[in-house]
């Protein structure tokens, strides 16, 4: 008798605490709201445009404040709550009018987003946006968990500040303009796997709501086909397992790639760290099934070598082979270096140079027709460059040339030559220029 009334007290207090129906709203004053944020006209469809393009330059330059900004007041949330509360309910009216705003939203989103991608000077991928590309199972507890909170402070009397803090936990915003990012600048792999995050978001939250709902134990509609909208519900859940497939397999690439690289530190500080010499540099190639590592300090003795070797499989690297680079190697590789170094100074000192030619070639038919104004008694000129050599000094100077013709060379006066040079460097924005007038 005194178990069963310590049990009725236990369940009491939990019901009281925990029992999510004791701040439950009038049903039908919460389903009233949820039909006001299903609808995308007026001031909900700007909104929702003005929020991507804040999102969208919040990617842009990488500021987490602007895009957590466009995420608080994005109004996205209302449809995809919208068709979770359909289906827990059975309605089939919300249900229609919910995915075709959801489908509006999400449409009119991503256009917005690409036109502003496509038209920003600068769109270079910045960390914020990359991170919306690889979605894990994370983002599925996220948005599950997210969208949880969302249906709870929807259905109850307290309306809080917990659907704007799910709007940002769930991020709907970035995955859609990294989507755009990717139509926009013609880089598919940023669409396809942006969009992906942003199904997950979605269908996971509709997936919360869903089951909120059923807790909550909110009415269902009696006057609706129950085997048409059983269908309807397991296509649903069919979307979910499959949308869950990607995610985990990511999910163990993740994991596995996480644990390969804690192998590979535990190996390279059991058996290379100490105080002669220091591993700069670890790579794992996981096509040829090869660990690359670059020592510097005191040469590591060829029987550390093998014993290292023969330990890999104590660190779940078996399949891996190890290469050492040290000592003279690491000096190759930096005099490699070196030399690529001095190579790319020297093409991109003959580019410079190369394009000087062409643009004094290009001057020659400007000038010629101009020189005829300013001095009618200068016929022709030619420009070349050329290199002269001075006996002190041992360093070859490049000038240019300057051949003008004239039927009356001996009528120029040493002023006339003196204005035309400072003209001809004036107009080839060259100081060392050699003229020549000839008849």
């Amino acid at each position: 008798m005194k178990n069963n009334f310590t049990k009725m007290r236990i369940k009491a207090v939990l019901r009281k605490y925990f029992d999510l129906r004791y701040d439950k709203d009038d049903e039908m004053l919460v389903l009233d709201e949820i039909r006001q944020g299903v609808s995308f006209r007026g001031a909900n469809l700007w909104i929702l445009i003005l929020a991507i393009f804040v999102a969208s330059l919040g990617l842009n330059v990488n500021s987490t404040a602007v895009i957590i900004g466009a995420m608080l007041i994005s109004p996205l949330m209302g449809p995809i709550i919208g068709v979770g509360f359909a289906v827990g309910t059975i309605d089939m009216e919300l249900l229609k009018r919910s995915f075709k705003n959801y489908l509006i939203a999400t449409g009119i989103s991503i256009l917005t987003a690409t036109v502003y991608w496509f038209i920003s000077p600068f769109d270079e991928p910045q960390s914020e946006l990359i991170a919306r590309t690889a979605p894990t199972l994370y983002d599925v507890l996220i948005a599950f968990c997210g969208g949880a909170a969302g249906v709870i402070a929807t259905c109850s009397k307290q309306k809080s500040n917990v659907v704007p803090g799910v709007a940002i936990a769930t991020a709907l915003m970035p995955p859609l303009c990294t989507a755009g990012y990717g139509l926009g600048t013609g880089q598919l792999q940023f669409f396809f796997g942006a969009f992906y995050l942003y199904f997950i978001n979605s269908v996971f939250i509709c997936m919360a709501t869903i089951l909120g709902v059923r807790f909550m134990k909110f009415k269902q509609k009696l006057d609706i086909n129950k085997q048409h909208f059983s269908k309807i519900r397991n296509k649903f859940l069919l979307i979910i397992a499959i949308t869950l497939v990607p995610a985990l397999v990511m999910t163990i690439n993740i994991v596995q790639d996480s644990l390969l690289r804690s192998n590979l530190n535990r190996f390279i500080h059991d058996n290379f760290s100490s105080a002669s010499n220091k591993i700069i540099s670890n790579e794992i190639n996981k096509k040829t099934h090869t660990i690359r590592l670059v020592s510097i300090g005191k040469e590591i003795t060829a029987s550390e070598i093998n014993k290292a070797k023969s330990s890999l499989n104590d660190y779940k690297l078996g399949k891996y082979s190890l290469e050492l680079l040290q000592g003279t190697q690491t000096d190759t590789l930096i005099a490699m270096d070196e030399h690529n170094i001095a190579l790319n100074k020297h093409i991109t000192e003959l580019e410079t140079e190369l394009d000087k030619y062409k643009r004094l070639e290009t001057l020659n038919n400007d000038l010629s027709n101009e020189i005829k104004v300013l001095f009618p008694d200068i016929k022709t000129v030619s420009l070349s460059l050329t290199t002269t050599a001075n006996t002190a000094d041992t360093a070859n100077k490049k000038t240019v040339m300057a051949v003008l013709t004239s039927d009356k060379k001996a009528n120029i006066t040493n002023e006339e030559k003196s204005k035309i040079l400072q003209w001809l460097q004036a107009r080839t924005n060259e100081k060392n220029i050699t003229l020549f007038i000839t008849e």
